[in-house]
């Protein structure tokens, strides 16, 4: 049987202070946590999909060629905590290899996460599943209802990178401290991370001819519609993805197509022609650099894969 559990959320009017200020800021910008609505999951899902964008399917080949070497590293029947669990593939394909005992997938699109728990579940009704909806972005308060024995923080996708590099340090810190039970660490992190290539490949990766990642980009404005009760116009605004090679990060923004004045419940901003709104950030690393990071996180014991290209890492870890 299924279980669902809904943690605590943000009450609506802190999302509406924080997304208000950061409209207002000098450099307007969003979290990309505002992405992930039900129709930005669906967008990310076919983006996923396209040819331009490799980290899904580079990573994908990772999981499958070095699956028993993942499992020996990770142990079997561990509790399985999928952080930003989407659609749940990732995961569900690890299942063969890594046998959990319990697996936790944790997303802040909580219908749509709700959907695909419950088709997984019909899989693999052997294993114990409890979703559960909340934004991990801050906290890792997780429900007792999963299990603190054994714990696999699971992190695919690179989705580490939106976070800047302190931000990253922290949130690993905090993992880190889910591991621990007691006083004794018993747990670790099954990682992907997008390593640093040519900037026509990153340039390809988030700005696709087809246009599915601005459509998905563009969908956070309907989304803040819907949040501020603001009059966004989305013809009026164009998609912006490419790699800043002195901050080593991908940039998504929008930027408007004309001069404009956008309203929304107790205020508004002009934005002028050219002006954009920063939605994204994917910051890229290499090797070195990120297993630094974990083991200035607490982590010990790092086993490392890559693709034959070194264009994408999977670390696992374990809480030292």
């Amino acid at each position: 049987m299924t279980r669902f559990i809904q943690c605590l959320t943000t009450p609506q009017h802190d999302i509406r202070d924080e997304l208000k200020a950061g409209l207002n800021a000098e450099h307007a910008h969003v979290s990309p946590k505002y992405l992930y609505d039900a129709l930005g999951s669906k967008l990310f899902e076919a983006i996923c999909e396209l040819p331009e964008y490799y980290p899904t399917r580079t990573e994908a080949g990772i999981f499958a060629e070095r699956a028993e070497a993942i499992a020996a590293s990770v142990g079997r029947g561990a509790t399985l905590i999928d952080l930003g669990a989407g659609n749940c593939t990732k995961a569900a394909k690890l299942f063969p290899a890594l046998r959990p005992s319990q697996y936790a997938p944790v997303d802040i699109s909580v219908d749509f996460l709700r959907d695909a728990v419950g088709r997984l579940q019909m899989q693999f009704p052997q294993i114990d599943m409890i979703g559960v909806g909340m934004d991990f972005s801050s906290g890792l308060a997780l429900p007792e209802a999963v299990n603190d024995d054994n714990r696999l923080f699971f992190y695919p996708g690179s989705s580490i990178g939106n976070f800047m590099p302190d931000e990253a340090l922290a949130f690993l810190r905090r993992v880190h401290a889910a591991c621990m039970h007691g006083d004794k660490a018993n747990g670790g992190i099954l990682i992907g991370v997008d390593l640093v290539k040519e900037k026509g490949v990153l340039d390809l990766a988030y700005d696709d001819a087809l246009g599915v990642t601005a459509a998905f980009n563009l969908n956070i404005l309907r989304h803040l519609n819907l949040l501020l009760d603001a009059d966004f116009e989305l013809r009026a605004w164009r998609h912006r993805g490419f790699f800043n090679v002195e901050r080593s990060r991908v940039e998504m923004h929008l930027e408007s197509e004309i001069d404009q004045v956008v309203s929304w419940a107790g205020g508004e901003r002009q934005f002028a022609r050219g002006e954009r709104i920063h939605t994204e950030n994917s910051y890229k690393y290499t090797q070195d650099n990120f297993i630094a990071m974990l083991r200035q996180a607490g982590f010990g014991d790092v086993a490392a894969w890559t693709d034959p290209a070194g264009w994408f890492l999977v670390c696992h870890a374990r809480a030292a």
